[in-house]
């Protein structure tokens, strides 16, 4: 292993700095001597390299040496990393158990093992899987300061086969102080959990989230040889959250060794001043909320109906204010403009959360953001919450807005409010945009009023991370709604001081710090190439039943990937192009007397006989697919855009052409 002088020189330091506080030098002169005197004397030979490590050997000092320098050794042939990390990194996938990886010695980790999993009742008559056979897995989500981790799919078992290891760095949030190594009083006024979330994910692709847990970890910094074992009982989510899914069996060390731990009662009275903080914090917002609803109501009656939301439960069942569900989230390099972050949320998939029973009515789960990001799929409320924090991360004045749609289902978009006044809505489940013009009811009949183009038909209050605000206007209506949020006698708001106390971060160890968004680790032409090639099985398959040929086009199936490219465009920036040379060049291709017909379709899923299934159910594909006649030719083109998170939007195109007879 070779490292730049920069690095060797620094390892040469703090291996220098340890030597010196073990004092080894003195101890190597006394050992010297001693062995001079006890065995050398008679014979007067001289002392070779050898006789003197041996006897250091035999004093113990070299055993001393390798367990104070053991982040080098206990680790199983890790090696230094060549290139230091920045303080905040990210990770998306773990280093495997007992593996090589980087590891900084002047860095602080926690080193989290996943050693199993037991009691995962649901599972308990699934039958092994074969070798190769597709079944259900589990798949465990980390996330800590800034650091994201995935775990190997286990396949769904009473006792799932989780092995994995997860190395967290552990570092100071103070200016300046990033690089520096935490010691064990630091690491303990570090509040923020390891958040864990399950996902199981079907054998169609389908995920599901399983259970979200917060792991308090600094037990460590008392235990003794920096190691101790946790069983980390998970529970269920929404309805469940009281119901136990399952087990892990969790070990947690620190690298490199803490030089003195801490006492348990040091640890446990830390623990005890946060809940008795976080819950003196929370007493106090509860009081003044109700407080402000009493007064929000001696304003009229009749704004107890009105859709004014102050408290959302988490996936967890926990009561917490929806302003701590907002953040500016900056996308990196990941996403480049406000509406490709509108293009993201809205492929991602939507789904209420599941209700027991019937009744119809709406379970309400407002979900953390890791669990959103990890399963990948969420109600209306977890794509405004996350929409309006990527807005706001683009320098936008974003809201989220709480009200009702057509036929007064209850609903969540998002509003951005201009420079110049400009109200600006956005629906984060489309991506579509649209411009507020309040309509005038005062005015005369004779002057035209503007017509909504908007879904939206009454809006009960607009938060985000800093500012609640009640809409107390005579209508709630959204059409006639002014959207001046600076005038109190039409928006109520609630104190920015009293939601900064429970909603600011780190203002209470309840509230999870936001995930880093992650790349994807989808390849996009490989995806669409294989998706492509399912569907053509299935078209001829299906062709094949009703005693039809099938003959490929393959030119003509190259030809539609600029229409597929041209749609994902005008989602993304609401700008058409592109359309002139595609129908040109299909014009060439079609011959005089013969007739093309195109079918294009979109899914945010990469399952090719779900989205085949779902064509056919549409006449003006099934036309093209069962076409039949003289000098039939078929084609299909299939294109995946690639999005943070696993999330993609996936256009395919059928299209035939064939000799029209008169």
């Amino acid at each position: 292993m070779s490292l730049p002088p920069g690095k060797a020189s620094e390892l040469k330091q703090i291996i220098h700095q340890q030597l010196t506080k073990m004092d080894v030098h003195s101890r190597i002169r006394e050992v010297l001597g001693e062995t001079i005197r006890e065995e050398l004397a008679p014979q007067h030979q001289q002392l070779s390299e050898e006789d003197l490590m041996k006897a250091l050997i035999r004093r113990g000092i070299i055993d001393d040496v390798v367990k104070e320098l053991n982040f080098m050794t206990d680790m199983n042939d890790r090696e230094v990393t060549s290139t230091p990390k920045p303080s905040t990194h990210f990770v998306d996938r773990q280093p495997p158990v007992l593996k090589k990886t980087n590891i900084d010695p002047t860095r602080r980790y926690l080193y989290l093992q996943v050693l199993g999993g037991k009691a995962f009742l649901e599972h308990l008559q699934e039958p092994e899987p074969l070798p190769g056979q597709i079944c259900s897995t589990f798949t465990l989500c980390l996330h800590f300061r800034n650091q994201r981790f995935r775990s190997k799919p286990a396949p769904c078992a009473c006792e799932p086969d989780f092995s994995d290891g997860f190395l967290l760095e552990i570092y100071k949030d103070s200016l300046g102080e990033g690089s520096k190594m935490a010691d064990a009083t630091t690491m303990l006024s570090i509040c923020d959990p390891v958040h864990i979330v399950l996902i199981k994910t079907d054998t169609s692709g389908e995920t599901t989230l399983v259970a979200s847990y917060f792991l308090e970890w600094r037990s460590v910094l008392s235990a003794e040889n920096r190691v101790t074992t946790v069983a980390v009982e998970l529970f269920g989510v929404g309805t469940e959250s009281k119901v136990s899914v399952g087990v892990l069996d969790i070990k947690l060390e620190m690298y490199p060794k803490l030089n003195k731990t801490l006492s348990q009662e040091i640890v446990n009275t830390q623990f005890a001043l946060e809940r008795q903080k976080a819950a003196e914090k929370e007493r106090l917002f509860l009081v003044y909320a109700k407080q402000w609803w009493r007064e929000y109501l001696q304003i009229r009656p009749s704004h107890n109906a009105r859709l004014v939301k102050i408290f959302a439960q988490d996936e967890n069942g926990v009561n917490r204010p929806v302003c701590s569900y907002i953040r500016p989230l900056r996308a990196g390099r990941l996403l480049d403009t406000p509406r490709q972050a509108a293009r993201f949320v809205s492929v991602l998939g939507y789904e209420r959360a599941p209700v027991i029973g019937g009744g119809g009515g709406k379970q309400e789960q407002w979900c953390t953001l890791l669990a959103f990001l990890c399963r990948n799929k969420g109600d209306c409320e977890d794509h405004a919450n996350l929409l309006c924090s990527l807005l706001l991360g683009f320098g936008l004045d974003a809201f989220v807005c709480v009200g009702t749609k057509a036929k007064g289902v209850p609903h969540a978009w998002v509003m951005t409010y201009g420079i110049d006044g400009t109200v600006t809505f956005w629906e984060s489940l489309t991506g579509h945009r649209y411009i507020h013009s309040p309509i005038k009811p005062d005015d005369p009949p004779a002057v035209e009023q503007p017509k909504p183009l908007y879904p939206y038909r009454t809006i009960g209050c607009v938060f985000n991370h800093q500012k609640f605000l009640a809409n107390c206007q005579p209508s709630e209506a959204v059409e006639v709604c002014v959207f001046d949020l600076h005038d109190e006698s039409k928006w109520k708001p609630m104190s920015g001081e009293a939601i900064k106390s429970v909603c600011s971060p780190g203002a209470t160890t309840v509230l999870p710090p936001f995930p880093p968004l992650c790349a994807s680790a989808i390849d996009a032409a490989t995806t669409s190439n294989e998706l492509e090639l399912q569907l053509r099985v299935l078209v001829a398959e299906h062709r094949k039943d009703l005693g039809f040929a099938t003959v490929w086009d393959d030119q003509l199936s190259y030809l539609l990937s600029p229409a597929l490219a041209a749609y994902e465009l005008e989602r993304t920036t609401g700008v058409s192009s592109g359309n002139e040379e595609f129908q040109d060049a299909i014009r060439r291709a079609v011959p005089d007397g013969h007739t093309f017909k195109g079918f294009p379709i979109h899914f945010v899923y990469r399952n090719a006989r779900r989205a085949f299934a779902t064509c056919l159910r549409s006449p003006f594909c099934e036309e093209i697919v069962c076409c039949r006649g003289d000098q039939v030719r078929l084609a299909v083109r299939v294109r995946v855009f690639v999005y943070p998170e696993y999330a993609c939007a996936v256009w395919i195109m059928f299209a035939c052409k064939y000799r029209s007879v008169l």
